[in-house]
């Protein structure tokens, strides 16, 4: 259950909050005065505070503000007996999550309750959720080819341009584009991602760019392509050397006028994309062999960020590895195991054609298969 703050100077009042509260499995912190609830909010860091409007020594409306300068996730109820209309809409205006009149209706305080606390956990388990995805798409590393593209990334990122990203497989490609998002001005929109090489090609202009109802088959119902739900944020099209011609056609239309047609529809549609794109592939090859269109090519390469092999950034290994045995044993649940330096210096001379991935792969096979320490004898009955 929840940690439930109360700050209100009628002794009757706080003791009527606690009983509710505790009734209801809660716990319950209680404060006569504004100064001793914000020592409470910063020492016992509640899931939700009742504040009363009214009250010597500090009013209410700037403890609201006092603690949200440090909780300012924390849903802040206000209650007044002299409630009005401005004082609701100034507690709202200062970020209280709501404001109840005294005599307090009982039902109103748990529903209340339940919506607060609901929203708290959501916040938690949102910052969570980010926090893994933020670590997942972590570049790691300082060796000065992958600094040359930290540091193209840091000039490109907050444009609108479209960018190209090359590199082998296994090598980076994805986390650069994620990072490009996260430097830009459409952070807090959606990154749509697509990967051009795993979709048929018969359904890749239906998932770029949707579908109406009854356009073939199995179209059912309508359907937002990715363009469209990206529309504010970015498209990630990865692998774009194995898109077909016609949907390439498609793509350079969305790019030269902002507007995309759903498959069996007419309506023009804009849409607001910033496009970033990545390849394995020598795309001026495949423009050679009639594979890819070369306007469509110039259109995507506004910038083109190369994408460094790990056998061209070794001195990587070691940081890479360290990171990879964390994070691996942090998921199995397992005491993080070690490395001997001999073993980091077997991997550095190994010849690493699946990049990155493989090395984790490799870092996985180890720490499930040997002791607490990986030797170097390990990694070479192993890898």
């Amino acid at each position: 259950m929840s940690k439930i703050l109360v700050i209100d100077d009628e002794k009757g009042i706080r003791n009527s909050l606690k009983d509710i509260f505790q009734y209801e499995g809660h716990t319950v912190i209680l404060a006569e005065h504004g100064m001793e609830g914000i020592v409470a909010a910063k020492t016992e860091k509640p899931d939700v505070v009742f504040c009363d409007i009214k009250m010597p020594k500090m009013d209410g409306l700037e403890v609201l503000e006092r603690i949200k300068e440090f909780s300012p996730d924390t849903p802040i109820i206000m209650i007044s007996g002299h409630g009005t209309i401005d004082n609701a809409v100034e507690a709202i205006r200062k970020g209280a999550y709501d404001f109840i009149e005294k005599p307090l209706d009982l039902n109103r305080l748990l529903v209340t309750i339940k919506n607060a606390t609901d929203k708290h956990q959501l916040i938690h388990e949102t910052k969570i959720l980010k926090n893994k995805i933020s670590k997942k798409y972590q570049m790691i590393g300082e060796s000065e080819a992958i600094n040359r593209v930290r540091s193209m990334i840091e000039k490109v990122a907050p444009s609108d341009a479209r960018i190209l990203i090359t590199g082998p497989n296994g090598s980076g490609k994805e986390l650069v584009a994620h990072e490009l998002h996260e430097l830009s001005h459409r952070k807090n929109n959606a990154f749509i991602e697509v990967n051009c090489a795993a979709i048929p090609s018969e359904l890749i202009e239906s998932e770029l760019f949707g579908h109406e109802k009854g356009s073939f088959t199995s179209a059912i119902k309508q359907k937002k392509g990715k363009f469209e739900l990206a529309n504010g944020g970015t498209l990630f099209l990865d692998e774009i050397g194995d898109m077909s011609l016609s949907a390439q056609a498609k793509v350079l239309r969305a790019l030269q006028e902002q507007k995309i047609t759903r498959v069996g529809g007419d309506a023009d549609i804009s849409v607001d994309v910033r496009i970033i794109a990545a390849t394995n592939k020598n795309l001026r090859e495949e423009i050679t062999k009639g594979n890819f269109r070369e306007d469509l090519y110039h259109r995507l390469s506004v910038i083109i960020i190369n994408v460094p092999s790990l056998n061209d950034r070794s001195e990587d290994i070691k940081p890479l590895t360290d990171y990879f045995l964390n994070d691996i044993c942090e998921e199995m649940g397992i005491p993080t195991k070690k490395i001997t330096p001999e073993a980091i210096d077997y991997l550095k001379n190994c010849n690493w054609t699946g990049n990155i991935r493989e090395l984790r792969n490799v870092v996985e096979r180890l720490i499930i298969l040997c002791d607490s320490t990986i030797t170097k004898e390990d990694v070479e009955t192993y890898r």
